[in-house]
């Protein structure tokens, strides 16, 4: 496969991610998280405890918006403020039980909005989803 083909295959990709997050996004959800408190929150729970500069850097704002993200989440009770065993002026956050079933409430309806648009779909079209749900994660993560 050439260049010129796989160019044309990620702005195809692209297009189609785009139009799917932004239809997903627009769907109304439950729950009272804004997507950067959703996205701080999926970080530790898939990575694990972190600081507030690490999670900015990470998520790619500024530390001080991170700041005020993980403030409101605290005070949600969704992370908890602890200090770095390893280094005690360092403080390290982590999620809850309670941000983690947030995490997983949100899921939920984003995969029940996901089977209700895929019951539209033909059994062949579902198949190709089935095998690209994967490639997809891997190319994600090869990024």
């Amino acid at each position: 496969m050439t260049n010129d083909d796989l160019e044309a295959i990620a702005s195809q990709l692209a297009l189609g991610v785009s139009l799917l997050r932004r239809r997903l996004r627009q769907l109304p959800a439950t729950d009272e998280a804004t997507i950067p408190e959703m996205s701080a929150l999926v970080r530790l729970q898939r990575s694990g405890p972190a600081t507030n500069a690490e999670l900015a850097k990470a998520e790619q704002i500024s530390p001080q918006s991170m700041k005020a993200t993980l403030k409101a989440l605290e005070e949600r009770g969704m992370v908890d403020r602890t200090s770095d065993p390893a280094d005690g002026r360092r403080v390290v956050l982590s999620i809850t039980p309670a941000g983690a079933k947030a995490v997983t409430a949100k899921r939920a309806v984003r995969s029940q909005q996901l089977a209700g648009g895929m019951a539209q779909l033909t059994s062949e079209d579902i198949d190709a989803l089935r095998a690209a749900a994967p490639v997809l994660e891997r190319l994600a993560e090869a990024l």
